[in-house]
């Protein structure tokens, strides 16, 4: 089939470009960001990386410039980062704003006195904003400032007192008459994180400026139908509507992930074959292959797991224990502003079902190694292609006993350590020809797990026995496995009383409950 002379990509690094990428109208995906625009407010616009933060502020600057009415300018204060002192991070802040307006039309005469080139001298960011508004009167000057994450403490405090000291007195002295801060992080984890609760910064606070704090929506499912149906406008390759299903299923949405499903899809494992359509299978095996390259964005999330505030509220979701972590905590809207995790009704769990794919095998990679080496021949394999569930529970739980206290000392989530050794276990597994489906939420008490192995399915609930009720869990399970249309399933049931001995802790125990046969696995 023949192409266009320029075909777009999906794209996977950096902002969209019309011109290249296949893309959403951005502002679209931000309401009310042109009224605080308009209303000449002074505003956080926050999201996840790689969410189109960088797309849509861009987009925004260019359609205000384009109606003559504004003048817009956009900074970026990423390099700004290797600078903890606030007078060197200010003058790298503003030296990098001169940089960026030398050959601009309108303000490159007031860069101009302060080539970098030329001095070492800047002035300071609220002096430079004021020559900026004035230079742009009789319009007004419009400025998103970019990365702010960048700034360190000390910088970030100092240039919001410098804002404030401009907004307050701008009747009097020109200056911008609306700025935009964004980053991946609200204002109050600023706030929370450069201060502590009982200390005040008066009522001269530099963040009583903001009026509003705005997030960028994840993608719909018809926004992903409308952008694949870019590509198959441009070459002919369709995506069938249950790959489109599967591919909001997997991301829920995040934009970096429905772009890099599509792309794995389309320029690898159909090779740009654009006669060959995407199925919902293709998405599944794109989904693998992005967690096990491990790119920059699976990278970034799982460095964000080794922070301790990032632990204390994702691990108390594995577990399913409400009691640890409490939606008035800094640290949760922390984790939810890093787009890790998601409110669901009165739940929290994944942002996503490859987030979760994502959090579980990288907290339990080294384990799976260890059990590689372990158990170097599939003994868990019966001549009909389906699982010896009793020896593999035999076996995991002669391996528990033998090396569960010795291995907590390595692990840094120690409340989920049994959840996270289990699932490592089972991971082993099926990485010769299956997969795991995950299902964890706060509150919950338990961790679901249906392991699809072939055309076989087997359903794990992992619990701790200081959660375990009956006949309360028993039903939880009869329901899972009714959801799954399953007979029967298996619950390992962890005792963390050391006290107990082992002869009381291993057992299994069969029993019919709500119709179903449930397998309990004393650990």
């Amino acid at each position: 089939m023949p192409l266009p002379r320029k075909t777009l990509k999906f794209n996977v690094a950096g902002p969209c470009n019309p011109d290249e990428h296949y893309m959403l109208p951005p502002l679209g995906r931000i309401p009310g960001l042109m009224q605080l625009v308009e209303e000449g407010n002074y505003f956080v616009l926050h999201a996840p990386r790689q969410s189109g933060k960088t797309t849509a502020i861009r987009a925004l600057v260019r359609d205000l410039n384009a109606t003559g009415r504004m003048s817009a300018l956009y900074f970026s204060l990423e390099a700004t980062q290797a600078f903890t002192d606030p007078t060197a991070g200010l003058e790298r802040m503003v030296g990098n704003m001169v940089s960026d307006l030398l050959d601009h039309p309108v303000f490159g005469s007031i860069a101009a006195p302060f080539d970098p080139v030329k001095t070492s001298r800047f002035p300071r960011p609220k002096r430079f904003l004021t020559l900026l508004a004035q230079t742009a009167a009789p319009k007004p000057l419009v400025v998103f400032f970019d990365e702010v994450d960048a700034l360190s403490d000390g910088t970030l405090i100092t240039f919001l007192r410098e804002l404030r000291d401009g907004y307050v007195n701008r009747d009097e002295t020109p200056f911008p008459v609306s700025v935009a801060l964004v980053s991946m992080r609200n204002i109050r984890d600023y706030k929370a994180r450069i201060r502590p609760d009982e200390q005040t910064m008066g009522s001269a606070s530099p963040f009583n400026i903001i009026t509003e704090a705005l997030t960028l929506s994840s993608f719909s499912e018809e926004d992903i139908r409308t952008l694949y149906g870019q590509h198959t406008a441009a070459t002919g390759q369709a995506f069938t509507d249950d790959a489109v299903s599967a591919a909001y299923t997997l991301t829920r949405g995040q934009p970096w992930l429905v772009n890099a499903l599509a792309r794995e899809c389309v320029e690898k494992i159909h090779a740009r074959r654009y006669a060959e359509p995407v199925t919902a299978g293709d998405m599944e095996s794109a989904k693998e292959s992005i967690i096990r390259a491990r790119g920059t964005h699976v990278d970034s999330l799982m460095e964000r797991l080794k922070e301790e505030r990032v632990r204390r509220v994702v691990e108390p979701v594995i577990l399913g224990d409400a009691a640890g972590a409490s939606r008035n905590d800094d640290d949760y809207r922390y984790v939810l502003d890093l787009g890790i995790l998601r409110e669901d009704g009165a739940n929290l769990v994944p942002a996503n079902p490859m987030y979760a794919e994502i959090i579980l095998r990288y907290l339990t990679v080294d384990q799976q190694a260890a059990f590689g080496r372990t158990y170097p021949t599939p003994f868990w394999l019966l001549p009909d292609g389906s699982l010896d569930m009793p020896k593999l529970m035999a076996e995991f739980q002669k391996f528990w006993r033998e090396n569960s206290e010795s291995d907590r000392a390595i692990y840094e989530y120690k409340e989920a350590f049994p959840h996270l050794v289990l699932m490592a276990y089972l991971q082993r597994v099926v990485n010769g020809g299956g997969r795991i489906l995950r299902e964890m939420a706060l509150g919950s008490l338990r961790l679901d797990l249906c392991v699809i192995f072939g055309e076989f399915r087997y359903a794990v609930e992992l619990k701790m026995k200081r959660n375990y009720r009956e006949p309360q869990s028993l039903d939880q399970f009869a329901a899972y496995l009714d959801r799954l249309g399953l007979d029967e399933g298996w619950m390992p049931v962890f005792d963390e009383d050391k006290t107990r001995p082992w002869a009381d802790k291993l057992f299994l125990r069969d029993l019919v409950h709500g119709g179903k046969t449930i397998h309990i696995v004393g650990l």
